[in-house]
């Protein structure tokens, strides 16, 4: 009889021939069909864990300066926006918040605490992407855009040409409709990136596609290092709590489609906890090893009540950033969106934005509110 060791090197030589055929075949059609990557069995995230090592996970931070815009025009188009728009007041309230969020009053410091290098490599061999949200006609202004970048090349040492700004499903002629500009020469506006091609899992407490969905190429095989979430603030389907922010921004990261399938809440739920998003992850503990979304941001210089298509209805030069995706949509849709737009959330769907993570209210500091900086 073959000994147990001798049972599991047949069986990997057999896991290895249908590996190569099944390449060899993916390979034969490789013109015709998506990239196919599908993530061994992965661990799912520990709630209430820590993502990010260097700042307070639940902390949000929030700035509103009408200096930021040099006239009141609601519906401005995003080219009339970026006319409008004061970038050194952008620039220097965006340093502030990063201070707020990294509890230091050097800006430089702050961006060097928010964003982490990756294990064993460089900064200057660090790849990042910006997931912004392009769908309709309301899009991250200029100066927020190359505030970011710059940060990370100027000061972090991230080389312009490894920075990726795309969206996956609406981002088809980004670079042409929304040209942004600033950018540190170099900076990649990669319209669909590819689109949405390789499978991957994704986490409870979605149940659909036999646990399987399209995310973006580039976060599947690990060749992204860090990811940031700059989302827009507008409205949508009370399944997602009435709003569209960083949580979900990521529709364009993996497969809108099963979204708007019975069980969407499940869905954003569920993509927004694995590893492509969260970061790579202890198979024991689920614990996060890395962080890969290392910055979480809402851009309402403008922003609307209805959404997700529509132009913007109002221009409250509101600025808001935190690390940790459904803190930040939780407290914004609150406090911004609901205590001072008047825009109610779906509270049921909202406060889920906690307890699918392993938060309550009470858990929040300062009552839940956003941090303004000093």
């Amino acid at each position: 009889m073959r000994s147990d060791r001798e049972r599991e090197v047949n069986q990997a030589m057999i896991s290895r021939r249908r590996f190569v055929k099944d390449t060899a075949i993916v390979g034969a059609g490789i013109t015709a069909f998506p990239f196919v990557f599908v993530r061994p069995s992965q661990a799912a995230w520990a709630k209430k864990t820590i993502v990010h090592p260097n700042v307070d996970n639940l902390r949000v931070v929030g700035i509103t300066d009408p200096g930021m815009t040099s006239d009141l025009e609601p519906s401005a188009s995003w080219p009339r926006q970026n006319e409008l728009i004061n970038s050194k007041a952008v620039w220097e309230n965006l340093d502030r918040l990063a201070c707020t969020l990294a509890k230091t009053g050097d800006p430089g410091q702050a961006w060097r605490t928010i964003f982490v290098r990756p294990p064993q490599k460089s900064w200057s061999e660090t790849v990042v992407a910006i997931k912004t949200n392009h769908i309709g006609v309301q899009h991250t202004r200029s100066a927020v855009m190359a505030r970011v970048c710059h940060a990370l090349t100027d000061v972090i040492g991230v080389k312009a040409t490894n920075i990726h700004i795309y969206d996956a499903c609406h981002g088809r002629n980004m670079s042409r409709d929304t040209p942004f500009s600033g950018l540190p020469e170099g900076c990649r506006i990669e319209d669909q990136w590819g689109a949405s091609n390789a499978y991957t899992q994704v986490s409870k407490p979605w149940r659909g596609g036999e646990d399987k969905s399209e995310c973006l190429k580039y976060l599947v095989n690990g060749t992204v290092d860090i990811l940031i979430n700059m989302a827009m603030c507008k409205g949508h389907s009370s399944r997602f709590g009435g709003f569209t922010m960083t949580l979900k921004n990521h529709f364009g990261t993996f497969s809108p489609s099963y979204g708007h399938w019975v069980g969407s809440g499940d869905y954003l739920m569920g993509i927004n906890q694995t590893p492509e998003i969260l970061g790579p992850m202890d198979p024991g503990s689920g614990k996060v090893l890395y962080p890969r979304q290392q910055l979480c941001m809402v851009d309402a210089l403008w922003a609307s009540e209805e959404g997700p298509t529509c132009g913007p209805s109002h221009q409250p030069n509101f600025l808001a950033m935190g690390v940790m995706s459904p803190i930040v949509d939780y407290i914004v849709a609150t406090q911004f969106r609901g205590e001072r737009m008047g825009w109610k959330p779906d509270m049921e769907a909202t406060r889920r934005m906690l307890t699918d993570f392993g938060y309550s209210e009470s858990d929040l500091p300062n009552g839940g509110d956003i941090v303004a900086p000093s």
